[in-house]
């Protein structure tokens, strides 16, 4: 993909951009050629505005590794080992990994982000189509993926997380802020979040579901363990909890709110070893049957 000198110009650049463009590609060049000589020359902001302008290619680039002060590509990066980079990951289409991906600036993965070992980003992290990762994901800044979220270990995020698709966390889900889902949550072990967890369909966890604020699910919600909340516990559907559901002080328990209030006894079932407080509505069944 060739850009022009013209083609650059009406994107309308800053000055001090465009100038150093013109001086160093004259009326133009190879897309990607640029995106990389920019990156070379430590111009990494002009190189993600100019992918920004002008978008993905087609283009697959296959390495053993990288190593990098930053990556800007437009294309997609097939990595068979490691990917660690000192700032800024931003690739137009997928990345696949062999190894672990590091990135202390901003990762932002324009399709799928692929990888066979773990993920740490030390700011934003956010994926246009699937994240898949065979062990644990640490995000320190906000986690934001378009498709759907599977990891064999761990999902931390310090930033908020934004999941499109359905999650499936293979052990513990750790976030310091909200938590939305658009579908189903799925995680092994223990949900821990500091503000609230919203679900748009169920949310399941292996060990205990911990929530600083409100949780929310449009389906319903089981734990191994205990289901808390400071806030509200809404569940379109049922709750249960292997050792007890609790709200918080003066907030209530509802279950079955979308469900009616008829079939409640089957599809809006409260079962845990003690009643709630502060139970609203749904079936009270008691200690779930084994």
């Amino acid at each position: 993909m060739v850009l022009t000198r013209s083609f650059v110009r009406a994107k309308r650049p800053c000055t001090d951009g465009f100038r150093w463009f013109v001086r160093q590609f004259g009326d133009g060049g190879n897309y990607q050629a640029m995106l990389d000589e920019m990156v070379a020359a430590g111009r990494v902001g002009d190189a993600c505005w100019l992918l920004e302008q002008f978008g993905p290619t087609d283009e697959v680039r296959v390495l053993d590794a990288i190593e990098a002060e930053a990556i800007v590509f437009a294309g997609t990066l097939e990595v068979r080992g490691s990917v660690d980079v000192e700032g800024v990951v931003r690739v137009g289409r997928s990345l696949h990994a062999g190894a672990g991906v590091c990135a202390g600036g901003e990762l932002r993965i324009g399709a799928d982000l692929r990888v066979e070992g773990s993920i740490r980003a030390e700011a934003g992290l956010r994926v246009g189509g699937d994240l898949r990762a065979g062990w644990g994901v640490e995000c320190a800044g906000e986690l934001r993926c378009d498709g759907e979220v599977r990891t064999g270990w761990d999902l931390r995020c310090a930033g908020r997380v934004r999941i499109a698709g359905n999650a499936c966390v293979g052990l513990d889900l750790e976030g310091e802020e909200g938590v939305r889902c658009a579908k189903g949550l799925q995680v092994g072990g223990d949900i821990r979040v500091a503000h609230s967890l919203r679900a748009g369909q169920g949310i399941a966890a292996g060990g205990s579901i911990e929530v600083g604020m409100h949780l929310e699910a449009g389906w319903g919600i089981k734990a191994g363990k205990v289901i808390g909340a400071a806030g509200a516990i809404r569940a379109g559907e049922s709750l249960n909890a292997g050792e007890a559901i609790r709200a918080g002080a003066g907030y209530g328990v509802f279950a079955g709110l979308d469900v009616q209030m008829e079939a409640w006894e089957s599809s809006a079932r409260v079962s845990a070893p003690q009643r709630p407080e502060g139970l609203m509505s749904g079936w009270w069944a008691g200690p779930a049957v084994c």
